[in-house]
């Protein structure tokens, strides 16, 4: 089962979830800041992702406002405790698909190719 990680309200979240109710992917979706995600979770997107730098959302207005010395985490133990209290910084959606790869963000090609649907 494929499992998508995000917030309600997210705009690209519903797109995200709209573009598999489309194709029918059967998936679960998941709001992040309602269940927290463990720091081993946290620590599996970051090694998915590429690093903290890339599972990090730094255009969001949360990021803009977080004080210059949280912006800058020193280790992963900061970087999960800043995510934990800020779920919101993720760049969304998270998409874990059944067989474990993590996928992250939305765009109709890039859902495609993932989900091997479509030319």
């Amino acid at each position: 089962m494929t499992i998508v990680y995000g917030l309600k309200n997210c705009d690209t979240c519903k797109k995200a979830q709209n573009w598999l109710k489309r194709f029918g992917v059967e998936y679960t979706f998941v709001d992040y800041r309602d269940q927290r995600q463990s720091p081993e979770t946290l620590l599996a997107w970051k090694d998915a992702a590429g690093g903290w730098e890339v599972l990090i959302n730094k255009s969001s207005t949360t990021w803009r406002e977080l004080a210059p010395q949280r912006k800058t985490p020193g280790s992963d133990a900061e970087w999960k405790l800043l995510l934990r209290e800020y779920p919101q910084l993720i760049r969304r959606p998270v998409v874990v698909l059944a067989d474990g790869r993590v996928s992250q963000g939305f765009s109709d090609n890039g859902f495609k190719k993932l989900f091997g649907v479509g030319a």
